[in-house]
């Protein structure tokens, strides 16, 4: 009985605390951001496509609309801005696609929600990590000083997924140079910035952040067992032969989840920072029983563990809305907000 009454506690903090955060828009005062971002879900494979629309994803006013209505609190935006800038200093960035960021941003705060904007496949820096820092710093300044009048609803994310010889000892000296530019024009903005090997939970331990800076939220992302959420994913080699690969939520498979999302949460506790799970999801070749189980499984672990989360993501081969028929996929909705 009292781990029902705990737990029950836990869900109405994770839910007011989202609600407050979304209502107050001057949360980049002297206190520092807890974090909550609450329940999200990823605007993928628009903007992060080397031209929106290519891989199938051009966003609508009305998809904004959908996701508040559908009672999530967040949007997470991935863009691209490496295939949109130029390659010598000062970097500039395509007007075209700072437009349309804009758009996506306006859409995000007139239907109340908070929106994540970060660079994302910015593949060139992954493979040459001291070449591309300085053009990473500069797309930086130029996106900083675009929103530094944004309200507090508007969060930067540093770097998706950092890996390959982006090392955490070159990812950890990054840091700081990208925080300081970030802050000349945005002293309290809230900043997401998670560990290298792909923002996993196994690289947590070597993340090193400025202390002083308070304003910090650290991401992980989540998609084990690789084999069963990335089955049939052409983009993974081998991984037509993982195909029918089913997730029951056996005691077996309901613990080596927990103990990956309790790893993060320990952590969090002991370096007092704030955790949002900003991927997780399970590909469309998965049958949508599973899929649902397992989405409602880790989406309600994160919550236990007070993490905020974002889902991966809204209408494409992880999607939870069908954009063609206009409707939501009933399974992975309910798993995601019951």
């Amino acid at each position: 009985m009292q781990r029902l009454i705990l737990t029950a506690w836990l869900a109405f903090v994770f839910m007011a605390s989202a609600a407050a955060l979304a209502a107050d828009e001057t949360a980049q005062g002297d206190k520092p951001v807890k974090g909550v971002l609450g329940r999200g879900i990823n605007l993928g494979n628009a903007l992060e496509a080397p031209k929106e629309g290519e891989w199938g994803v051009t966003l609508k006013a009305e998809y904004f609309a959908a996701i508040k209505k559908a009672g999530f609190a967040t949007v997470r935006l991935p863009v691209r801005w490496s295939a949109h800038a130029g390659k010598e200093a000062p970097y500039t960035i395509d007007p075209k696609l700072a437009e349309r960021v804009d758009w996506a941003i306006d859409q995000a705060l007139m239907n109340e929600l908070n929106i994540i904007v970060n660079v994302h496949h910015y593949g060139e820096m992954d493979d040459a990590p001291d070449e591309h820092l300085p053009r990473l710093l500069g797309l930086w300044q130029q996106i900083a000083a675009r929103y530094k009048d944004r309200p507090a609803r508007v969060y930067f994310e540093l770097l998706n997924e950092p890996h390959g010889k982006l090392t955490e000892t070159k990812w950890n000296a990054a840091v700081p140079k990208l925080l300081a530019v970030v802050r000349k024009t945005n002293p309290k903005r809230p900043i997401i910035i998670g560990p290298g090997q792909w923002n996993s939970i196994r690289a947590l331990d070597k993340l090193e952040l400025p202390k002083d800076d308070r304003n910090l939220i650290v991401t992980v992302h989540c998609y084990d067992p690789f084999e069963f959420t990335h089955q049939g994913a052409s983009w993974v080699k081998g991984s037509e032969k993982w195909k029918g690969r089913t997730w029951d939520g056996t005691d077996a498979e309901k613990s080596a989840i927990t103990k990956q999302l309790e790893k993060a949460a320990t952590w969090a506790k002991s370096h007092d920072r704030p955790v949002f799970l900003g991927e997780f999801g399970a590909f469309q070749e998965a049958d949508m029983k599973s899929r649902a189980r397992w989405t409602h499984f880790v989406a309600r672990e994160a919550e236990r563990l007070g993490f905020s989360w974002s889902y991966w993501e809204f209408c494409s081969g992880f999607g939870a809305y069908d954009s063609k028929s206009e409707v939501w996929r009933e399974g992975l909705k309910s798993a995601l907000v019951p």
